[in-house]
């Protein structure tokens, strides 16, 4: 990713490996989140996107529930993944990913 995404993110992302299913366009895919943020999110999947797409996709939490969310792709590399930013958040789930976030900034602590 170059550094002009970084520069563009709102919230800070921590890198941890969750399980993830999306459906686009191009169907649905299963796939995995490598690094997280209130604001976004990156995803490997070979699964195809156009940039401005909207996505719902599901994340499974480190306690093995699964999180409904919804976004738009604000990057991809074709083959590999993609950068998504969130749709507005309601406040439970946006109270979850800020937890999902704590716990994961302590592991490295």
């Amino acid at each position: 990713m170059t550094d002009e995404y970084q520069d563009k993110r709102k919230h800070g992302r921590v890198r941890l490996l969750l399980e993830a299913r999306w459906q686009g366009l191009s169907g649905k895919h299963e796939a995995r989140v490598y690094d997280l943020g209130l604001g976004g999110c990156y995803i490997e999947s070979s699964g195809q996107v156009t940039d401005g797409e909207r996505i719902v996709f599901q994340v499974q939490t480190p306690d093995g529930r699964w999180l409904i969310l919804h976004g738009e792709i604000a990057h991809q590399q074709p083959g590999m993944g993609f950068g998504l930013r969130f749709l507005p958040l309601a406040p439970p789930t946006e109270q979850q990913l800020a937890e999902i976030i704590r716990n994961a900034e302590g592991v490295g602590t």
